[in-house]
C-alpha cells in the first residue's frame, strides 16, 4: 500500500470537488527545505518498520528514546532532525528499523506519521512505549501486545467515526506474540485504551483533586470490558495505519495498575518491550520474504513466523 493506492479511491474525488478551498491546501502537506516539515527525514532513508516512542520521563530512558534505541541496531544513522522528532535508522536482524521520537499524545503522533506515511515506503508502524495497567492481571513490568485499541482519544475521529474499529494488523499481532514468547517475556495480548487526559480523564485528580463523576467511571468501566492497558498513543498509530493500508501495532510495557493499586515503577519493563518490537519486526521482515518468494498476499500458518 502507498499514497497511490490510497489516492485511487473512488469515493474521494467526490469529496474533492466539493472541497471550496482544495486548489489552497498544500497537497501533501508543508516541505522545509526540500524535506517533510514536521520531521524533516529523508524519506529514501527511511526503513520498511517505523517505531513511535515519546520522550516520555515515566519511562527510564537514558537518552532520547530514538537515540537510544539506535544503538541497538547495526549501522545507525541519524536520518531526521526538526525541533519536535527525531528520527534514526538501522537494521536488525535483517530487518529495516527506522525510531522516531516525539512529544505524547494522538496529536502529537498524527504530525510525524503523516510525514512517513505520505513520502517513505515504510509499511509497518508499531507504537512503542509506556502505559498504565487496567486488567487485573496486568502488573507492572509486564507488556501488553494491543490486538484492539478504544479510541477515547479526539484526533482520530477527525478522520473516521468512532464506530470505525481499530484493529491491529493481525500479521503484527502475531509476530509480537511470538517475539515476546522467544524471548521469555511476561505479555498479554488485547484491547488497549488510548485518551487524551493523562489526569481527570483517566480517573487521576486534577488540580486540588478536582473530578466529575464521569472520570470515576471510566477505570472500572474499562477494566469491566475486558480492557488490558492505557496509553495516549496507540489509537492514533492502530488507526491511520488501518486508513491508509499499512500494518499497525502497539507495543507497551505497564508501569502500574489503578485498579489494582500496584504502584508506579518508574519503566518497569519497558527495556523488555524494546526487545520484543525489535524481535517482532525481524520476525515481520522473514516473514514478508517468504511471501515474496511463495507469492502469497497474505501470511498463512504454513510460512511459519
Amino acid at each position: 500500500m502507498s499514497r497511490d493506492d490510497v489516492a485511487r479511491r473512488s469515493a474521494l474525488k467526490s469529496i474533492h470537488d466539493r472541497y471550496t478551498y482544495w486548489n489552497n491546501v498544500p497537497h501533501r502537506g508543508l516541505m522545509v527545505d526540500g524535506k517533510p516539515a514536521m520531521t524533516q527525514i529523508d524519506p529514501d532513508k527511511v526503513g520498511d518498520f517505523v517505531l513511535v516512542t515519546v520522550r516520555d520521563p515515566l519511562i527510564d530512558y537514558l537518552s532520547d528514546p530514538a537515540q537510544q534505541i539506535s544503538g541497538q541496531l547495526e549501522n545507525a544513522e541519524l536520518i531526521g532532525q526538526s525541533r519536535m522528532f527525531t528520527s534514526y535508522t538501522g537494521t536488525f536482524e535483517g530487518a529495516r528499523i527506522t525510531v522516531v521520537s516525539g512529544g505524547s499524545g494522538s496529536s502529537e503522533a498524527e504530525l510525524l506519521l503523516y510525514d512517513f506515511m505520505e513520502f517513505s515506503k515504510a509499511h509497518t508502524y508499531l507504537r512503542v512505549g509506556g502505559s498504565g495497567g487496567i486488567g487485573t492481571d496486568v502488573v507492572p513490568g509486564d507488556i501488553v501486545v494491543s490486538s484492539g485499541v478504544v479510541r477515547e482519544e479526539g484526533m482520530t475521529r477527525a478522520y473516521i467515526d468512532r464506530a470505525f474499529p481499530a484493529a491491529s494488523n493481525y500479521e503484527v499481532v502475531a509476530a509480537m506474540v511470538q517475539a515476546a514468547d522467544d524471548l521469555g517475556a511476561n505479555y498479554h495480548v488485547g484491547v488497549t485504551l488510548s485518551v487524551d487526559s493523562d489526569f481527570a480523564g483517566v480517573g487521576r485528580p486534577g488540580v486540588g483533586g478536582y473530578l466529575q463523576p464521569w472520570n470515576i467511571e471510566m477505570m472500572g468501566t474499562y477494566n469491566r470490558a475486558g480492557v488490558l492497558n492505557g496509553d495516549r498513543e496507540s489509537a492514533a498509530v492502530v488507526t491511520l495505519a488501518a486508513l491508509y493500508g499499512f500494518r499497525g501495532g502497539s507495543v507497551c510495557s505497564v508501569a502500574d495498575n489503578i485498579i489494582t493499586g500496584a504502584e508506579f515503577s518508574h519503566g518497569a519493563g519497558h527495556a523488555k518491550a524494546i526487545d520484543v518490537a525489535l524481535k517482532g519486526c525481524a520476525i515481520l521482515n522473514r516473514m514478508d520474504q517468504k511471501r515474496t518468494v511463495t507469492g502469497k498476499k497474505y501470511w498463512l500458518p504454513e510460512m511459519g513466523l
